[in-house]
């Protein structure tokens, strides 16, 4: 059996390994202390693009990397791609791949993320039907948006929206399917549902709120409205699932995600975790949260890379995202969960408006599209219940 020893092990090669390993070079790693262990065929790279400039053709595989290949050997870290581990092993602090590769280690960052939630209707393993999470699947969606006629977008969230649009800017004729009864009802309010209904079908995309997939058919989309739609591509965003099967397994305590404190530290010492797979304790918000979205990932992996380097503060951030769609880019921070009552400036039935969500008298959560920078750094610094 072939064994490599590492001071520090990242155990997933995304945006958590991207970065850690970015800061971990620039606080003085030295090399061989770094081993970054992936199941990808590629490099760390960005996510934001694989529904947005990598999508739509703008980016290249090179173009997205978080750091180009030559950093990795400038700075001794060592990349095993392609890489399965079947068994994490925590007293003998060693990681056991399925091709017989051991890899031990002083500390581990658990930054496995998540997988797409799939269709379970009949019909649902049909080649048409795409996820988008990686960057093969990007590409693979990419190359199918190229010579589809009839797009069907089953979601009606961040992924959903990102990509109805980018399959509407190609001339795609696109309908976008959800269960809710107006777009991402989740997050905007209704007066933002109506704004972004009235955009998106003035772009082309015709909306089919209250339906879910029924079947899917060679060229047709069956739905629990009784409607059936032509399409020969179907995308599906519904949402994600934590990849923390190989940490529940090991005995680390899984809920939401793997458990983390305000440090990330799971129960047992030396062992971390990140990412879309990390449910932390969020301490300016008060509560439990584990989160999908770049900004998280960034953060959490520089997070522990200064914390590898001696720091000892605990974890703050504020949740943060942002999106183009069409001609549109917007922002938001915090959270929405118990607000009172929501304002706004400027028109909500225009493309350029805030809102603003307000718990006892303090703002919780804010969403910015085409306003002054004040407003964005108003946005930015929000008065949270707990900090």
């Amino acid at each position: 059996m072939n064994v490599l020893e590492y001071r520090t092990i990242i155990l997933g090669g995304g945006m958590v390994a991207g970065y850690a390993a970015k800061e971990l070079a620039e606080r003085g790693l030295k090399p061989g202390e770094l081993g970054i262990i992936s199941a990808d065929n590629a490099l760390p790279y960005e996510r934001p693009p694989l529904s947005k400039s990598f999508l739509a053709g703008k980016d290249n595989e090179q173009s997205v990397l978080i750091n180009p290949e030559s950093f990795y050997a400038e700075h001794g870290i060592g990349i095993h791609l392609n890489s399965e581990v079947d068994q994490i092993d925590l007293s003998g602090k060693r990681l056991l791949a399925g091709d017989g590769q051991e890899f031990r280690f002083d500390k581990l960052i658990l930054a496995t993320g998540a997988r797409p939630r799939t269709l379970n209707v009949p019909g649902a393993d049909r080649k048409q039907v795409l996820y988008l999470r990686s960057m093969t699947d990007s590409a693979r969606l990419r190359d199918a948006l190229k010579s589809a006629r009839k797009v069907v977008v089953i979601g009606g969230g961040f992924i959903g929206m990102e990509v109805a649009s980018q399959s509407a800017q190609q001339g795609r004729d696109t309908a976008m399917v959800f269960p809710q009864n107006r777009v991402w009802q989740s997050l905007f309010t209704p007066e933002m549902s109506q704004f972004f209904g009235m955009y998106y079908e003035n772009h082309g995309v015709r909306f089919v709120p209250s339906a879910s997939v029924q079947q899917i058919g060679e060229n047709s989309v069956s739905l629990s409205s009784g409607v059936k739609l032509d399409a020969d591509l179907l995308a599906a965003g519904i949402g994600v699932t934590p990849s923390t099967e190989l940490a529940r397994t090991a005995g680390l305590q899984v809920e939401n995600g793997i458990t983390v404190n305000e440090f990330l530290r799971t129960s047992t010492a030396g062992i971390y975790a990140a990412g879309d797979v990390a449910e932390y304790q969020d301490v300016l918000f008060g509560k439990r949260r584990r989160v999908e979205h770049w900004d998280n990932a960034v953060k959490q992996g520089q997070y522990l890379a200064r914390c590898l380097s001696g720091d000892s503060g605990r974890f703050e951030n504020i949740p943060y995202f942002f999106s183009d769609v069409f001609d549109l880019s917007y922002e938001f921070w915090g959270d929405t969960e118990g607000a009172e009552r929501t304002e706004y400036r400027g028109d909500v039935n225009s493309p350029s408006f805030s809102a603003w969500w307000l718990k006892g008298g303090k703002v919780i959560a804010a969403f910015a599209m085409n306003r002054p920078d004040s407003e964005r750094e108003q946005a930015s610094r929000l008065s949270l219940p707990a900090a």
